[in-house]
């Protein structure tokens, strides 16, 4: 720790841009954990730290004063290049420490934007290289910092550890938090998307001009050679900045038949609303499951003591010990051909013995007899399968297009409703009324997989609405209702 203290002081240093310390220096401005030291203890740990490599010293003339001071060991101490790594990589652990996994909303709202400005710029005939240069820089900083904290998100979701160390009051909280952060993130990556996807299908023919002005204009700063390297450094700065741009457009666009990484990440924080609900109800288990074994015996002490007869002493003990028969295990040759079933009241000293092989009682499995079984393909039950995912997913894909139209309509005007309209119907009408503070409040909120928005509107008290269903008909108040898809 007092090393610590010591190093830091050389990086705070490092920091204000000063080149070298003295170990009074060190004293007077080293932030120990404890009362400050002694100068000698600092000398010393300067010493053995320019032994380590940690520092670099070299005489200090400065203060000579007489001949004396010259002979008398006096050092300056700076970081070594050694020491400086250590210390960058020291720094950089600890704010991964720190660091919490979070989706940002403003990154989205800033990558819009940037492309926008990107978008204007390569509209123009000539555009101006520092602009460009400055546009995909920040946008670029912007998505790598989003992508960054999306990765140790996705990574870090799964662990419920804050969840379930916390107290019944603090996890209520927590989930309710989270929830709405969630759902919050999930809605504007919904509708975000679209745009972001649009502006980078319309810069995708246009780009590659962009980045290789860009990549001019980093390779001036590059040192001097011949025309060759010159040419060299223009393309590799050109092929970093085109992957740049491909790892930005497999974020937000489609490619070959993979889902993009929006996508995924939304799936994922879709996911973690139940994966947190699952550790609350974990929790709320292990919190209602304490049970006192020794009470528990007592307490069937009590009853055994309060049996009246022996009959009901041994009903009470097959009941608390489940001491009843087992018929249902099948593999007794004897009783293969059913002739010799026994009744399930048949005590176990009067039934025939059960030899088990000894494979059972070693593995839990007994190896079967003859030839191994082929393995079965299973083509046309993935053919069927598929076939039934395609229709159930036609059959939903209806039923959003026959309701979510984005204009607002009555209850009453909708008619007759089939079986997939109607489930799809009842799951946002449910939502909508839940989150009714009273029946006569108006409602406007997304659906739980965040692809619709829902605007409910009640009417008069005496108004009803009739639906007519496959299984039969809804009736109720009658409210003015507006579905709207989110991912058009």
């Amino acid at each position: 720790m007092f090393y610590r203290c010591v190093m830091e002081a050389f990086a705070a240093a490092k920091r204000q841009f000063r080149l070298h310390l003295r170990p009074d220096e060190v004293l007077a401005e080293g932030r120990w954990a404890t009362q400050q030291p002694r100068i000698e203890e600092v000398q010393a740990a300067l010493t053995q730290l320019t032994e380590w490599g940690n520092l670099e010293s070299q005489p200090d003339t400065a203060r000579v004063a007489s001949l004396n001071d010259f002979y008398r060991a006096r050092f300056l101490y700076r970081l070594s290049q050694g020491g400086e790594a250590v210390e960058t990589a020291l720094v950089a652990f600890a704010r991964t420490l720190k660091r919490r996994a979070e989706l940002q909303t403003v990154a989205l709202e800033d990558i819009t934007a940037q492309l926008q400005t990107l978008q204007a710029l390569a509209d123009e005939t000539m555009p101006d290289a520092a602009k460009v240069h400055a546009t995909l820089r920040d946008l670029v900083r912007v998505f790598e910092g989003l992508a960054d904290n999306a990765q140790a998100f996705m990574a870090g979701i799964g662990r419920s550890i804050e969840v379930q160390q916390a107290q019944a009051d603090a996890v209520l909280a927590y989930k309710r938090r989270i929830i709405d952060y969630l759902e919050r993130f999930i809605g504007d990556l919904v509708s975000r998307s679209g745009g972001i996807t649009q502006r980078i299908e319309s810069l995708s023919p246009r780009i590659d001009p962009l980045l290789w002005q860009t990549a001019q204009r980093e390779a001036r700063d590059s040192a001097p050679g011949d025309e060759a390297e010159q040419v060299d450094a223009n393309a590799r700065g050109w092929q970093v900045w085109r992957e740049r741009w491909i790892g930005l457009r497999r974020w937000f666009v489609v490619h070959a038949h993979e889902p993009p990484q929006a996508e995924l990440l939304r799936s994922k924080a879709r996911a973690a609303i139940p994966q947190l609900l699952a550790a609350i109800a974990a929790l709320n288990e292990r919190r209602s499951g304490r049970s006192d074994r020794s009470a528990d015996f007592r307490t069937l002490a009590d009853w055994f003591a309060a049996c009246t007869s022996d009959d009901e002493a041994h009903r009470l003990a097959r009941a608390a010990f489940a001491l009843n028969p087992a018929r249902h295990f099948s593999l007794n040759p004897a009783l293969q051909d059913g002739t010799q079933e026994l009744p399930a009241s048949t005590p176990w000293a009067e039934a025939p013995p059960l030899r088990i092989h000894p494979r059972l009682r070693e593995y839990g499995e007994a190896a079967p007899r003859g030839a191994m079984p082929r393995v079965q393909a299973r083509d046309e039950e993935r053919r069927l399968l598929a076939a039934q995912l395609r229709e159930e997913h036609a059959q939903i894909e209806a039923a959003r297009q026959r309701l979510a139209t984005g204009q607002p309509a009555r209850l009453s005007e909708l008619g007759s409703l089939d079986g997939h309209a109607f489930a799809l119907f009842l799951s946002l009408l449910g939502e909508a009324l839940t989150a009714q503070s009273s029946p006569d409040e108006a409602v406007e909120l997304q659906s739980g997989d965040g692809l619709l928005r829902i605007r409910l509107q009640p009417l008069d008290a005496g108004s009803r609405a009739k639906i007519t269903t496959p299984a039969g008909t809804f009736a109720g108040r009658d409210h003015r209702i507006t579905i709207t898809r989110l991912d058009e």
